[in-house]
């Protein structure tokens, strides 16, 4: 928590400013004292770079867990927002503070503190997989290879009572550190690819008894495995934070007059320096505390910082809002597995957003604009992006084929989203829970929500081999079968999805040509003595009004496009199994379309009040 808020302080701090130096000492004494502050000077650089590639990381990959931890722990799309958003709120019970003081106090051992942290939290984290009992789905397939036995899918003697059973449940509605901090993610995504691959038991069971694959909406990947692996690298990064020294020894007595307060603040015994409170001086925290309140006011008082944070505060609710729930929303419009959802992430649209930022501060600096032209040109490069985003609405893929719950029984065309339509002639004569989801494929292409829906009287085989014949619902003549999972009708989806992917990294790629344009706009409007303080409330603003609330009313909306609700097996509401995804589309896309339009407007006001 310490580290995440200290190092947004940090990271846009430039060490030390290139100073002109009246030298009294002699040559070999004041080379050696260069020598010694620039390689401190690496040092601290490389390990604050390696600690936010951990941060980077163990974020990005929390987000490319969110479907494995509502299969494994069944749990609805809005409360994988809750626990998304509550790893931004430990920090909004330090990082303001951080911020003012950290200026003050020993940075290095505090950031080391904060990575330490941080490790903890995210092996706790994965604690709950060693502490609870294995992964339990629902299916009628028989396990044991070695058994002769194969159970009946419809149970006509069962004493099962079908009414209880199938109650559907209510539903509630600057530099190269930011670089590292964009490169994070993309390992951060590659490693939810891997481990969703990796079954969530590995090690605990035999994988030949497990009759689903990473394509199955029921397939939970090792989850808990990316955490315990960004842990370990967290705990590492703050090794090297122990060993730096509190300040940079400098190499003469004056400095120029270029170097701004800031900058001056971590050079030690700096003549020049007017902060009330130097680094190496062991001051009470009351004192340091006294013009907490009124620099705040000051600050807030700014009309052009605070339209600034307006601004980002809704656009971030719309990005945020997007990567948390993108993975997710790949996986079910576009019947990806997790893991390719995840890798596509990785290699495609991070790296998109990397080369944008990049892209963004070389054009500034080759086209010199001042604040003004960089307000412009943020203006215009999220302007485009929203017009493009447009776009995506007409992006779509047919609903999947599932027999009373996208589609009637008797075979019509007509959608029918009535969860209770499953109810049907051709397995009346069997006791079937309609809250199980154990998906087959008819011989018809049809997915049915589980043998028994299916009307199948027999199977044979084992495991991913097992196949259901006697399947009453798939033919009139009662001898169709039907094999484990769903139909995978994806010729629609594989002809829209390279589109889709195209337009999101260029609308990625063009957003993201802003951001560091529109950055520099936030660090030359205010003054230098303030810089730190809004910096570190920008980040505290940024996290509490878009990190916190962002991913749980997005899962919220998307948890009301849900067709079909698995139910906990001591009771409740479970996690979604499939979705209306023409709905899906529609709902989320429109939100994303409300804010950045609300963005635009707010960026447009900021630009008049520069020109006045």
């Amino acid at each position: 928590m310490f580290s995440v808020a200290l190092s947004d302080h940090v990271k846009h701090i430039e060490f030390p400013c290139v100073c002109t130096i009246q030298i009294h000492l002699p040559c070999l004494a004041l080379r050696g004292n260069r020598i010694q502050r620039t390689a401190l000077l690496h040092m601290f650089l490389l390990a604050l770079s390696f600690a936010y590639f951990a941060k980077a990381l163990s974020g990005s990959y929390m987000k490319s867990t969110i479907t494995q931890l509502e299969r494994r722990f069944d749990i609805p799309s809005y409360l994988i927002g809750v626990i998304d958003g509550s790893f931004e709120i430990g920090n909004l019970l330090v990082i303001a503070f951080v911020s003012y003081f950290g200026a003050k106090l020993h940075r290095p051992k505090i950031i080391a503190v904060g990575c330490v942290l941080m490790s903890i939290g995210t092996f706790i984290i994965a604690l709950p997989h060693f502490i609870i009992g294995r992964y339990e789905f629902e299916t009628s397939v028989r396990r044991d290879q070695n058994s002769s036995f194969n159970p009946a899918p419809c149970r006509v003697d069962s004493s099962v009572d079908r009414t209880q059973a199938g109650k559907v449940p209510h539903v509630p509605a600057a530099g190269c550190v930011q670089t590292i901090s964009v490169v994070g993610p993309v390992f951060g995504y590659l490693l939810g690819s891997l481990c969703a691959k990796i079954y969530v038991d590995i090690g605990f069971v035999k994988m030949e008894t497990i009759s689903i694959t990473p394509a199955d909406s029921r397939w939970v990947g090792a989850w808990w495995l990316g955490y315990l692996i960004a842990g370990v690298i967290t705990l590492i990064s703050a090794i090297p934070f122990w060993f730096l020294p509190r300040s940079l020894p400098v190499a003469g007595t004056r400095l120029s007059d270029k170097c701004t307060q800031e900058q001056t603040s971590f050079i030690k015994h700096s003549p020049s320096l007017k902060h009330k409170y130097p680094a190496d001086e062991h001051t009470s925290f009351i004192e340091m505390a006294k013009d907490f309140i009124p620099t705040l006011k000051s600050l807030l008082t700014h009309p052009v910082y605070l339209i600034y944070l307006c601004v980002t505060v809704i656009q971030l609710n719309s990005l945020i809002g997007m990567v948390t729930y993108k993975p997710k929303y790949i996986e079910q419009h576009f019947r990806q597995s997790a893991s390719k959802a995840n890798f596509l992430m990785g290699v495609i649209n991070i790296p998109a957003v990397a080369l944008g930022m990049f892209s963004g501060g070389l054009l500034m600096k080759r086209l010199k604009l001042n604040i003004m032209g960089a307000a412009r040109f943020a203006f215009s490069t999220s302007l485009i992006g929203y017009i493009l985003s447009l776009f995506f609405f007409a992006m779509s893929c047919e609903n999947a084929k599932v027999a009373g719950v996208t589609l009637p029984y008797d075979g019509l065309d007509e959608i029918s989203y009535d969860q209770h339509s499953a109810v049907t002639s051709c397995y009346s004569g069997c006791f079937c829970s309609l809250s199980d989801w154990d998906p087959v494929c008819g011989e018809n292409g049809i997915t049915y929500v589980s043998p028994c829906l299916a009307g199948c009287t027999a199977s044979s085989g084992s495991g991913k081999n097992t196949v259901f014949s006697n399947c009453s619902c798939v033919g009139v003549a009662g001898n169709f079968t039907a094999s484990t999972g769903q139909c995978l009708h994806k010729d629609d989806c594989d002809n829209m999805f390279p589109y889709f992917l195209a337009l999101s990294v260029i609308t990625s790629f063009i957003i993201s040509l802003g951001g560091t344009p529109g950055y520099m706009l936030l660090i030359r409007c205010i003054k230098p003595q303030l810089k730190s303080l809004a910096l570190g409330f920008h980040a505290l603003a940024t996290r509490t009004l878009a990190g916190i609330p962002a991913p749980i009313y997005f899962g919220a909306i998307i948890d009301t496009t849900c067709l079909k609700w698995g139910q906990k097996r001591c009771g409740g509401l479970g996690a979604c199994r499939i979705y209306n995804t023409t709905a899906y589309r529609f709902m989320l896309k429109k939100k994303e379309r409300n804010i950045l339009f609300l963005f635009q407007l707010l960026y447009f006001i900021s630009l008049e009040l520069l020109n006045v």
